[in-house]
């Protein structure tokens, strides 16, 4: 299995229900709205090399085309001293985390980056990703998700390799996932000179890959690209990261102007990088309610359930959104092979070894309208609608309330679950493979249903626009994105 195969398979794979009623918890914090004002001030500068080449290739290159797109993508080194942390007192479930520096390490790892090749036609919207390693190697899943959006939009995205064994190696989070030795592993000649000390200080080289895209001590990553915002993102493993980024380091670097923290889990990252998801921290961890810059965190079913973020869900402030989803999973069939160019149900029932046709539900069109969103928000709009919350049960064992046909009750809602011809979910096949639990199914529902719902085609068409227009007018899909809905 080649490097970007690989990944394929791993990259995503991970890493007491509350009201409805998701409003604001207190009168002052209605307001939701954010803009980065004035003159931003610039970390210190951080050394950067490149455009890299030599090796046999650049890892993780996109499988998109990116020259027809009018991009370019490069990959370039940076390096320096970071600093690792440890819990400055008690780390709560509320989230209001204090850290302190313990020590620091020199570093050298890399960045891709992903920018419109004219400059005029960048939007100075930069997306910096923790890249996942929860397969044991750099893998870019906020990328493939939202890579339609970001294109037409003309941001920058910025891929990390933020933590050890995507750099240098080591046992993957996931058992069997098969990917070991890192970049430095996997081509030597390329990524020889990379170094990386430990996850302890991945969230100071996070912040550092920041300040070296605004402040480079070097050649511009960028091209030119000037940044009005900076917007970190991470999926899986790395939100669980970045719950901690936000918690307890954020409050200290200052460095982004907000978060997508998408598909984490219900407990946070040790503050000194050891992560351990069986035990977690606290077990349960919420997004702390002071932050100063906006957070949309996005959720699947499977995340609430498998994942059990059930554990952790808070409701909305003036700074903290968060969006379930109905019909999603951990991980698609969309992600494989719209985005990673595997295709047939042959071909992923061969790679993941799950008895079910793997989910194919609307994640990566409402988390593109949640994103549109948390850039305008990030520029002083409006915060993000409020999304209805999904109907979980079961305590300690939650479970997903679903209707007589298996579709989840509540949550965002788009016109596939709406108007279903299949049922969407993301709960586990049994009888799969190891990680087919992150990848819930899709289960076509028989002649005899569908008729009952749809006595004719003209019923079903007309539901299915009706649907469509409704969740456009309701902020949860971009119309682009709805209108490929409904021709597709």
């Amino acid at each position: 299995m080649g490097w970007g195969t690989g990944l394929v398979v791993g990259f995503a794979l991970l890493a007491a229900a509350c009201s409805s009623d998701n409003r604001a918890t207190e009168p002052d914090e209605r307001d939701g709205s954010a803009a980065v004002e004035g003159e931003r001030a610039l970390p210190d500068p951080v050394k950067v090399t490149g455009p890299v080449t030599g090796g046999a290739a650049q890892a993780n290159a996109s499988l998109q085309d990116l020259d027809a797109a009018g991009y370019v993508e490069e990959e370039y080194f940076f390096e320096g001293d970071a600093s690792s942390y440890a819990p400055a007192g008690e780390l709560g479930s509320n989230g209001k985390w204090d850290a302190t520096v313990v020590d620091s390490q020199p570093y050298r790892t890399r960045m891709i980056v992903r920018r419109p090749a004219d400059t005029d036609d960048a939007s100075g919207v930069v997306v910096v990703e923790w890249l996942n390693v929860s397969a044991g190697g750099d893998g870019d899943p906020d990328w493939g998700y939202l890579h339609q959006e970001l294109i037409r939009e003309g941001h920058t995205w910025v891929g990390v390799s933020v933590q050890q064994v995507g750099v240098s190696g080591g046992e993957a989070l996931l058992e069997g996932a098969g990917l070991e030795g890192g970049l430095v592993g996997s081509d030597p000649d390329r990524y020889g000179t990379l170094s990386h000390p430990g996850d302890a200080y991945a969230y100071d080289i996070l912040s550092q890959a920041g300040a070296a895209v605004l402040n480079p001590d070097g050649p511009d990553p960028l091209g030119g690209v000037e940044v009005d915002q900076l917007i970190a993102v991470g999926e899986s493993q790395s939100a669980i990261f970045l719950t901690t980024y936000v918690n307890a380091i954020h409050p200290l670097s200052g460095v982004f102007d907000s978060f997508l923290i998408h598909s984490r889990a219900g407990s946070a990252a040790p503050v000194n990088g050891t992560l351990d998801l069986e035990a977690g921290v606290g077990g349960r961890v919420r997004i702390r309610t002071d932050t100063d810059v906006p957070v949309l965190i996005f959720e699947t079913e499977t995340d609430l359930t498998e994942l059990e973020y059930v554990a952790a869900r808070q409701d909305d402030t003036r700074f903290i959104r968060t969006w379930e989803v109905a019909g999603t999973a951990h991980a698609d069939r969309f992600l494989l092979e719209d985005v990673y160019g595997l295709s047939g149900e042959a071909d992923l029932s061969a790679i993941l070894d799950c008895p079910a046709p793997l989910n194919d539900g609307p994640q990566h069109e409402v988390i593109q309208a949640g994103f549109h969103h948390l850039v305008d928000w990030t520029a002083g709009g409006d915060p993000p609608p409020t999304s209805p919350r999904l109907e979980v049960t079961g305590g300690d064992e939650p479970v997903m309330v679903r209707d007589e046909l298996g579709i989840a009750l509540g949550g965002i809602r788009t016109p596939p679950v709406e108007v279903p011809v299949v049922v969407l979910s993301g709960d586990p096949v049994a009888g799969g493979g190891a990680f087919c639990f992150l990848f819930g199914s899709t289960t076509p529902l028989s002649p005899e249903v569908l008729t009952e719902l749809y006595p004719t085609k003209a019923d079903y068409t007309e539901a299915y626009l009706t649907a469509a227009s409704d969740t456009v007018a309701a902020g949860f899909l971009l119309e682009v994105d709805a209108d490929e809905m409904v021709t597709s």
